[in-house]
């Protein structure tokens, strides 16, 4: 452990950095290798691949992403920035390439191959979108006469428009959830609460008359009725595992999940370490939210207030729709675990997230306190 006397970077780094976040993602990431090899080698035996094919591409994943979002954590707020807006350019422009060059799984194209590598530029946009609008958000709190909640809203159109196209309407849902909290945040009149609420219902009901994908999983759900196969063996598998679970390697339905490594890995976790298991993992994700949320509730800044904010919600919702559907609670959508399911571009890009949280997080020196003098700035010196 460095001195608090060292003045090296990564001194200053370890003395500032809020270690209990830094406690809770590296849990996540060992939770995520111990649970691949439990879940995985069922799914690769089937396809003709080594038992351990994907326990090891998941090893391979998360030393890139554990660089990241060491990496990541070193940056200051401007840097943030700076590095967002050009993530968001090249993913934005990913996104459209995926339309027309994009590899096609399942009737979607979300995925974009390069040099051999399957890359899915929405998860690498979520970030970039949530520093971008935090930002324009926070400059037209700082400065009324900048259109920056105009910005936002256009980003999330744009945003929203290439989502729907491909079509992902599980990211949808959460890029609109999330920039609402954060546009909530920013004070939002409440003629635009109900607008926006009656724009996501006018949304909800298009997606259920022109997706019959979409309307298949909602009608699956309140029905039960049709091929909801996976989702009753996720179901299964957590009451077979009971409180305890079945033990390591013991299960047995997690064998007849098709996406027990990926989707279902709740599941798995359930079965073979029991219910306990799955509440100490809820239990991390709900600290993590938990903490972020005070965080930026404490913080006197508004960008890192909004941009904190805005990351823990869209890392908390996406585990609440991944476990919700591992529960029956919510209709299936393929919506990875955070840090625990496998796939390369969702394991860096949360990391690059919680990255950034990392970051803005950081215990800088108490700034004193200014006035403005001209187009200048002096220390308030307390008098005699």
């Amino acid at each position: 452990m460095p001195s608090r006397l060292d003045r090296s970077p990564v001194a200053q780094w370890w003395w500032t950095i809020d270690r209990w976040f830094l406690a809770a993602f590296l849990s996540l990431m060992g939770l995520g290798i111990v649970l691949a090899f439990a879940a995985s080698p069922a799914v690769a035996e089937r396809i003709g691949l080594d038992s351990f094919h994907f326990a090891k591409r998941q090893i391979f994943y998360m030393l890139p992403a554990l660089a990241a979002m060491i990496g990541v954590s070193f940056l200051t707020p401007r840097q943030i920035r700076r590095m967002a807006l050009g993530m968001l350019g090249v993913m934005l422009l990913m996104m459209v390439a995926v339309l027309f060059v994009g590899v096609e799984v399942k009737g979607a194209h979300r995925w974009v191959s390069i040099a051999g590598v399957s890359i899915q530029p929405s998860e690498f946009l979520k970030p970039a979108f949530v520093i971008i609008c935090a930002w324009l958000f926070a400059e037209h709190r700082r400065q009324p006469d900048i259109p920056g909640n105009l910005f936002a809203m256009l980003l999330l159109a744009v945003v929203l428009a290439l989502l729907v196209a491909q079509p992902d309407l599980g990211q949808t849902i959460l890029v609109t959830g999330t920039w609402g909290v954060m546009f909530f945040m920013a004070g939002m009149p409440w003629l635009w609460i109900i607008v926006i609420g009656a724009l996501g219902a006018v949304g909800a009901a298009g997606a259920y008359t022109f997706f019959s994908h979409f309307a298949g999983r909602i009608d699956r759900f309140l029905t039960g009725e049709g091929d909801t196969f996976q989702v009753d063996m996720g179901r299964d598998a957590i009451i077979n595992g009971g409180w305890l679970g079945v033990g390591p390697g013991e299960g047995v339905i997690k064998r007849l999940i098709p996406d027990s490594h990926a989707d279902f890995v709740f599941s798995v976790a359930g079965e073979e370490f029991g219910i306990v298991m799955l509440m100490l993992i809820m239990l991390i994700f709900a600290f993590i939210v938990l903490r972020g949320l005070l965080a930026a509730l404490k913080e006197e800044d508004d960008f890192t207030r909004f941009a904190v904010a805005g990351l823990v919600v869209v890392f908390g919702f996406q585990s609440i729709i991944n476990m919700g559907v591992n529960l029956q609670l919510l209709p299936a959508k393929g919506m990875t675990l955070p840090f625990i399911s496998y796939g390369g571009s969702s394991l860096i890009a949360i990391a690059i997230s919680m990255g950034m949280v990392l970051a803005l997080t950081r215990k800088g020196p108490e700034k004193r306190k200014t006035i403005p003098f001209g187009s200048y700035s002096r220390p308030i010196v307390p008098a005699e």
